[in-house]
């Protein structure tokens, strides 16, 4: 889950593009445009793992608010907080939650800052299928890991063409498993609690706290 889930919550705010193909650029750089204009955006999300040769298929759902450099996540069971500063992953099956504090410097972390578009560096991306779902017009992007040690062979972004919204995306292994996660509700500028992203530790009297910093 942690490789789709991330690149998910990679998809936000701006990135870089190389001499690839000029609709792709011209259709992400609409998207991050999108984005960037929202001043919370609340998702609800579902994802699928499949592996005909393992005889694996999972399904389960998500939730996901956002707002600048602030996030709450809710999946399997897990809610992951994000205050800007520290994360708190709460595990109630366990009685457990772990603090961490954000390394700046950690590329490969998972921030607001990369929600929504993961392509910053790494991928070669170009213009796929469109298809029909459910009335929209859904124009894929294909993006390939541009290092060979990549477990993944492919990932597919799905994109609204009349919203720019992300729709799904698809990520192909070299293994045989995909994973899909697709938004089922993608609402922004949603009035939000005051501590929507706030920690309060009195509500978990019991729980073992640990603190990995």
């Amino acid at each position: 889950m942690k490789p789709l889930l991330g690149i998910f919550l990679a998809f936000l705010i701006g990135f870089s593009t190389q001499a690839q193909d000029k609709k792709a650029k011209e259709l992400l750089d609409q998207v991050t445009a999108k984005v960037k204009s929202y001043n919370n955006i609340v998702i609800d999300f579902k994802y699928s793992l499949n592996n005909a040769k393992e005889n694996i298929n999972q399904d389960s759902k998500g939730t996901v608010i956002m707002k600048g450099n602030q996030y709450t996540l809710n999946f399997m069971g897990i809610t992951k907080i994000f205050d800007g500063k520290k994360t708190y992953t709460i595990v109630p099956e366990d009685e457990e939650i772990t603090i961490s504090t954000l390394n700046e410097k950690d590329d490969s972390a998972i921030t607001p800052s990369k929600m929504l578009t993961f392509f910053n560096t790494g991928y070669k991306f170009s213009m796929d299928i469109v298809q029909n779902v459910g009335g929209k017009k859904i124009q894929y992007i294909k993006l390939i890991p541009t290092n060979p040690k990549d477990q993944r062979k492919e990932i597919l972004m799905g994109i609204d063409s009349k919203t720019k919204n992300i729709y799904n995306v698809i990520e192909i292994g070299k293994k045989g498993t995909k994973t899909t996660l697709t938004v089922n509700s993608f609402k922004t500028n949603q009035p939000l609690q005051k501590n929507q992203f706030t920690f309060t530790q009195s509500k978990y009297p019991k729980y073992y706290i640990n603190k990995l910093d």
